[in-house]
This record gives structure tokens, C-alpha cells and sequence, in this order.
């Protein structure tokens, strides 16, 4: 890179200074706004600001399955198309035998939401004559709209009804060009499934042949009569002669809606407060600014000059997701927290790499310029491997994931993005502009020392013993107390529970509800899982607790009478289902499956070796399982939070891994023998090269994550613990058990295309020299 003049260096820094500036301006005045409530504040999920809670009562003869069923796919309606945005992270569960309630965040208006949502009824496809050529509808002067001929139960007999609402899969609004004028003009595109293919498929070809039309008939009347242009027989068609958008967007919602399984007729809407209280919010943003300025602080002792560089880099990157985030309206919810944590960790794990690499070549007897030039160099490709594998798994999270997990996917995918543009361009802007002021003497930067290599290929056994005692603990106490109990401390959001509404004599704010009353609900039901909102049309408060008793609902009223002189006609208590519910789980467990699979894959494609990859997802599972065992032994809730701290901890493990594996990948290329003894040496070198940058990315992160366990709610901090011990563990099994693995892997696995092979033997000659020049330095 061509070198910088001095006032080159002094423009730069200021341009540096000012973007900073603007930035954390307006990131301030976001911060602000979502602290009051304002207009351009964040958009934050339900359990950070609360949202619209709409309940609905099914109607007719259904089964439970029917209403789970129901339950299910308005919970795809509230993720997939509700809002401009796919960011939405709403719950959807069943209350008693006949009622779904939907709350959707970042929602303010009860009617608005309705108008999104739509209302829930029947929808079918008609044919527009008979067998026998008799009209099943026609167009009726009197009222200037269509109407029905005959009953619906009449057309289901004569087998006029083509779809129901459950054969069409996605309905969406949109533009298409007019051929004849070019003209923009609205449309709704509808794709059906098999079953809806096939029958669509007949019934066009028939309504096309006859000049006829099909009726969309919605919620007792007709929404739409368009006529056959043609037969459709791929199961996806397109509906014009709308007005305008608006009315297409509506027709498009009316079909979407009428898919449901069981009609629902809405019961009530309210506004509901934050499920995390009213600190959560707060305390996460003062955690995340003590935080950040910890680890600013922990980079500039430990890298000098390049660790001002980072910091400045790190500022960069914080107001850049801040803005970012509100631009582009997507919710932050707490697994978006853990999904930024993560990233935050990654951006710092990217300079410590480039720094440690800078050390390095410094400790050779190169220049500060060149060293850093080689540095960055030498640097890239652990740092685009492991936020490459990190991206993968937040690409298949965030289209097989739904709710929360889409939620994490995003923020997370955001910050890898924007902690790889700040450490590998706004990082190398700040250290070319400070050497170009004339801070260009190497102790300003380090020196990478020689210290004696650690034998952790010796202590494998042990760390392999380590890891079982635990992970058997783990699965110890969950066979204990899944005997005539529950193996994990499963909260509400897994397992349903009771929801008790109680209208009090006077309103609480959502800090007095915190602090009087919720600790004496947690008396009575013996946790602290319990979820509050507060209802802004009144004095009322919903208490969402693990499934209670009878008596311990009348402990409950009893409880309310006398300290808040609350009678019990003024107190309603019910059963609601799990907000997380079956499908979920398996879409869940469905995406790390696949997003592990094609980490393997990018892993074996970089590394030419399929042991590497396997060692990597083995740790992976190891992190897993051991967190896991943290979840079992520490009786930790099991909601949402446990979700997201599970993936964190695999983008973590991986990426860590991935570090030690380029190293090993490096070293690889001057090594001549490739025996036990000489590959036992390459491992533990590698691994002892790359310790300090384990050990300060592991400080890093695990810095943040302590912010929030000290000055976190309740909740946070049940979130924030397995969320540390995930981070330890990540580490832990990145330099004690990933690189054994691979070692005993390349011993006794040989590889059948090259059983020499661990990198390429032209790579190897390559850098043979500059690998011995290399050996044993470490920062």
C-alpha cells in the first residue's frame, strides 16, 4: 500500500474523528428515542418494549390439533408478511380450549394491527357454473356485487369448491409491467400446493376452454372474480384488475388469512407493556457501553498503538449497527443482543489476529510499515474463514429459523459483516493515518516474544476426561430429574403455563410492578420465571408464571387481597400454551443440523481436509453438550434466552477453531515428515502461536457478556451465565479438544488422495522459509 504523507495522515484522522462524530450523534439521539419512546427510536421485540396483544376465539366444531394447527400458521403470518419487513418477532400461542392470542411487537395502534392481520375466516376457490351449466355465482345489480347461488355446504357436495384456503401457500402483493403501455400496474401472485396445483390445474383448463371465471369467495363474500387468461398448471398464478396496490395488498392478506384451519372471530386487543420489565432495556445499553469501554481500555493496554487503532475501529462499528438497526427497522430483542455480543467479540477477534501477525513479523526484524503490510496479509484468510463459517450458519438460521432465531440470525449476520469492514478497512485507515503522524517505532506496536511451546497433545487425555465428567453431570441430572419430573428447567415459553390478569385498584409503573409485586408471585410459585405486562388501557397487569395449581392459584388471590386489597371477581386466571412450540423446535434443530453441515463443507473446501472440518463440529457438539450440562445442573430456565445462547455458542466455537486451524494449515506447509512425532510438534506450535489471541478474544467477549450478568434484570442474567460458560467452553475446546481431535484424526485417519497432504505441497515449498523464520513466536 502506497505510504501516506504526514498532512495526508492528519485529513485522514480528522475525517476518522468527524464520521465518528456524526455517527454517535445520531446514535445517541436513536438511544435517546427508544429510551422515551419516541419516533425514530429501535424497534424493540416484546420482551424489551411490549407491543399489541389481539386474542381471538375460534368458532365452530375443531379439534386441538385443529387449533394448534391454526395456532402455527398465524405464528408463519406474523413472521413471514406482517409489516414492510421480515424482522418481526411476534408470539402466537393458545389460551384455554378455544382462544389464540397473537402480540406482536414494536406496535402501538390495537386497530392498525387488526388491519394488518386481517380477519381470520373461511376462504374458497369457485367455479362459476355447475355440471349441469347452472351458475354457482353471478353479479347482482341491486348491491353491485357478486353473490352465491347456492350454499357453501351445497357446493362442497356438488364439488364446485376448486381450493380451500388450505392449498394456497404464499399469497403476496406486487407490480407487473403491462405489455401493451408498460405501465406498472398491481397484482397479486398466489403459489398453491401439490394439492392445490393439481385441482387448480383441471379447473382452469375447464374455466379457460368455457370463457368462464373462478370466484374467490372470503368471509361470507367475494373478494375477487377474476376470469381464466389461460390454464394453470404449475400452481402459480397471478390475479389483475386491481385499482390499485392497496387493494391488491388487501385481496393478498384475505387469502393468506383464510388459510387457517378453524374460524376466529377477534375477542379483545390491548397494548401490553416489555416481558422483561422495565430495566431491561437500560441496564442491556449501560452494559454494553461499560462494556465496550472495558475492552477499549483491555485493547489499548495490550496492543499499544494498534489497540487505539481498534478502538476507534470498535466505536466505528457501534454506532454503524446502531444506525443500521434503525434504518432498516429490524427488532432487537435479547437473542438480538446475544447475536451483537457475538459479533462484538468477532470484531475484536479480527484485530487481535491482525495485531498478533504485525508482533510477529516485527519480532522478525521487519519495519513497522512492512509489518504491518504483511500483517493484514497473512491475517486475511482466518479472518474471511472464520466469519465466513459464522455467516453460513446465520444465512441458513435466518431462512430456516423463524421468530427468535431469525431475529439472531440477522443482528448477527449484520455485525460479522460490520466487524469485518471496520477490522480490515477502518482499522488499517486509523494505523496508516497514526504512522504517518510519525508513531512508527516498534515499541509502539510489540514484539512478538519466543516463549517455550506448551505440550497440550500430552494433556489430551486429561482435557478428553475433563469434558466427559462434565457433559456425564450434565446428563446425570437431567435423568434424575427427569425421573417423574422435568430434565430441564423448561419455562413457560417451552411448556405453556397460567396467565392471571388482575385489575388493580390503582396503576403500577412497570419499575413498582418489578419491585412489589413480582417477588411475591415468585414466593408463591417457587421461580423466578415470570413474565409481566402491563396494560396501557387500564390498571390492569397479566402474570405469565409456570402451569399453577389450584392451590397455588387460590395462594395466588390470596396473596393479592392482602397486600393490594384486590378481590377475587377483579383476578382471572387461565391456561396458555407454549409460545415455542413443536414446529419451532424442529425448524430450529432442522437449521443447525444443515447450518453445521455446510460449515463442514466450507471447512473441508478451505483445508482440502475433511479431518478439519470434523474436529471443528465435534468441538461444536462438545460446546453444546457442556452448556447444555450448565442449563441441567445450574436449573437455569429454559425459554427463548437458552435458544439463542446455544446458537451463540456454536458461531463462537467455530470461529475460534478456525484460527488454530490456519495456523496448523500455515505451519503445515514447511513441514518435510509427517509422523506422530512430527505432527504432535505442529500442533502443539500452532496452538501456542495462537494462545494469547485465544486467551484476549475469550477476555473480550467474555468481558461484555459479564456486563450483563452484573447489571442485567433477572432474565438477562439467567441469559447471560450459560452465555459465559459458552464463551469459556468455546475456547476451551477450541485450544484442548479441536486440535486434538484433528491430531488423532490425521494419525490414524489417512487421507486417501494424498495421505501427506495437510495443505498442498506447492503451498508448502511456498512458505517453508518464512515458517521456519515463524516457529515458536508468540504475542
Amino acid at each position: 500500500m502506497k505510504r501516506m504523507k504526514k498532512w495526508q495522515g492528519i485529513l485522514s484522522l480528522i475525517v476518522i474523528v468527524a464520521i465518528i462524530g456524526l455517527l454517535g450523534w445520531y446514535a445517541t439521539e436513536v438511544i435517546s428515542a427508544t429510551a422515551d419512546g419516541g419516533e425514530d427510536s429501535l424497534k424493540l421485540g416484546l420482551d424489551l418494549a411490549g407491543g399489541v396483544s389481539v386474542t381471538y376465539e375460534a368458532t365452530g366444531d375443531f379439534s386441538s390439533e385443529d387449533l394448534e394447527d391454526t395456532r402455527y400458521k398465524l405464528q408463519q403470518r406474523v413472521d413471514s408478511d406482517l409489516g414492510e419487513n421480515s424482522t418481526t418477532e411476534g408470539s402466537v400461542y393458545i389460551v384455554g380450549t378455544d382462544r389464540i392470542t397473537v402480540e406482536v411487537p414494536g406496535v402501538k395502534d390495537a386497530n392498525a394491527l387488526l388491519e394488518q392481520l386481517g380477519s381470520p375466516g373461511n376462504l374458497y376457490f369457485i367455479r362459476e357454473t355447475n355440471d349441469s351449466g347452472a351458475k354457482n355465482y353471478e353479479y347482482d345489480g341491486a348491491t353491485g356485487a357478486y353473490k352465491l347461488n347456492f350454499t357453501i355446504e351445497e357446493l362442497e357436495k356438488s364439488g364446485d369448491i376448486v381450493l380451500t384456503g388450505s392449498e394456497v401457500e404464499s399469497a403476496t402483493a406486487g407490480y407487473q409491467t403491462d405489455s401493451t403501455t408498460n405501465a406498472q400496474k398491481p397484482v397479486v401472485s398466489i403459489s398453491l400446493n401439490k394439492k392445490g396445483t393439481d385441482a387448480f390445474g383441471e379447473a382452469t383448463t375447464a374455466a379457460y376452454a368455457a370463457g368462464e371465471s373462478i370466484g374467490i369467495y372470503y368471509d361470507d363474500k367475494f373478494v375477487s372474480v377474476p376470469s381464466v387468461n389461460a390454464a394453470i398448471t404449475d400452481g402459480n398464478c397471478i390475479i389483475e384488475g386491481m385499482e390499485d396496490y392497496d387493494a391488491a395488498s388487501d385481496l393478498a392478506s384475505y387469502i393468506r388469512i383464510g388459510g387457517l384451519n378453524v374460524t376466529l372471530t377477534e375477542l379483545e386487543s390491548r397494548v401490553v407493556g416489555a416481558t422483561l420489565g422495565s430495566d431491561a432495556l437500560a441496564t442491556s445499553f449501560k452494559a454494553a457501553v461499560i462494556g465496550l469501554i472495558i475492552v477499549m481500555i483491555f485493547m489499548i493496554i495490550m496492543y499499544l498503538i494498534p489497540g487505539l487503532a481498534a478502538s476507534l475501529a470498535l466505536g466505528v462499528y457501534s454506532v454503524l449497527m446502531i444506525a443500521i438497526l434503525s434504518l432498516y427497522d429490524i427488532t432487537l430483542s435479547l437473542p438480538g443482543i446475544a447475536g451483537i455480543i457475538l459479533s462484538i467479540g468477532m470484531a475484536v477477534d479480527a484485530n487481535v489476529i491482525i495485531f498478533a501477525r504485525i508482533r510477529e513479523e516485527i519480532g522478525m526484524g521487519k519495519d513497522v510499515k512492512s509489518a504491518m503490510d504483511t500483517g493484514f496479509k497473512k491475517a486475511l484468510s482466518a479472518i474471511l474463514d472464520g466469519n465466513i463459517t459464522t455467516l453460513i450458519a446465520a444465512a441458513v438460521l435466518g431462512i430456516l429459523g423463524s421468530g427468535t432465531v431469525k431475529g439472531f440470525a440477522i443482528t448477527l449476520a449484520i455485525g460479522v459483516l460490520l466487524s469485518m469492514f471496520t477490522a480490515l478497512v477502518i482499522t488499517r485507515w486509523i494505523l496508516n493515518s497514526l504512522y504517518a503522524l510519525g508513531l512508527r517505532d516498534p515499541k509502539f506496536f510489540g514484539k512478538a516474544k519466543k516463549v517455550k511451546v506448551l505440550d497440550f497433545m500430552g494433556k489430551r487425555m486429561v482435557f478428553f476426561a475433563i469434558s466427559s465428567i462434565i457433559i456425564l453431570a450434565g446428563v446425570a441430572s437431567m435423568v434424575v430429574h427427569g425421573i417423574g419430573g422435568k430434565a430441564l428447567n423448561y419455562s413457560l415459553e417451552f411448556l405453556g403455563g397460567t396467565s392471571t390478569t388482575v385489575n388493580f385498584d390503582k396503576e403500577y409503573s412497570l419499575a413498582e410492578i418489578d419491585s412489589d409485586i413480582v417477588p411475591l408471585v415468585s414466593k408463591i410459585t417457587g421461580d423466578n420465571d415470570i413474565q409481566t405486562q402491563k396494560v396501557d388501557d387500564g390498571n390492569g397487569i397479566i402474570f405469565k408464571t409456570r402451569t399453577l395449581e389450584l392451590s397455588e392459584r387460590e395462594a395466588l388471590n390470596d396473596m393479592f387481597e392482602e397486600n393490594f386489597g384486590v378481590t377475587e371477581d377483579k383476578i382471572s386466571s387461565e391456561n396458555i400454551s407454549s409460545t415455542i412450540g413443536g414446529e419451532m423446535r424442529r425448524q430450529s434443530l432442522i437449521a443447525v443440523i444443515v447450518a453445521a453441515f455446510l460449515m463442514l463443507l466450507y471447512i473441508w473446501f478451505r483445508f482440502k481436509d475433511l479431518r478439519f472440518g470434523s474436529s471443528a463440529i465435534i468441538a461444536l457438539i462438545h460446546d453444546v453438550l457442556v452448556v447444555l450440562a450448565v442449563y441441567a445442573l445450574a436449573r437455569i430456565s429454559v425459554g427463548s434466552a437458552f435458544i439463542a445462547c446455544m446458537l451463540t455458542v456454536i458461531g463462537y466455537s467455530v470461529n475460534d477453531t478456525i484460527v488454530i486451524f490456519d495456523r496448523i494449515r500455515e505451519n503445515a506447509h514447511g513441514l518435510t515428515k509427517h509422523d506422530k512425532e512430527h505432527l504432535e510438534k505442529l500442533a502443539n506450535e500452532s496452538i501456542s502461536q495462537t494462545l494469547s489471541r485465544s486467551i484476549s478474544t475469550s477476555i473480550t467477549t467474555a468481558i461484555m457478556v459479564l456486563m450483563l450478568l452484573i447489571l442485567g434484570v433477572n432474565t438477562i442474567q439467567e441469559f447471560a451465565f450459560p452465555l459465559l460458560a459458552g464463551v469459556i467452553t468455546g475456547t476451551y475446546s477450541s485450544i484442548c479438544l479441536a486440535t486434538e481431535l484433528w491430531f488423532l484424526m490425521r494419525v490414524y485417519i489417512k487421507s486417501k488422495k494424498n495421505p501427506d497432504n495437510a495443505g498442498g505441497r506447492k503451498a508448502r515449498q511456498k512458505s517453508q522459509k518464512a515458517t521456519k523464520e515463524n516457529d515458536g513466536l508468540v504475542v
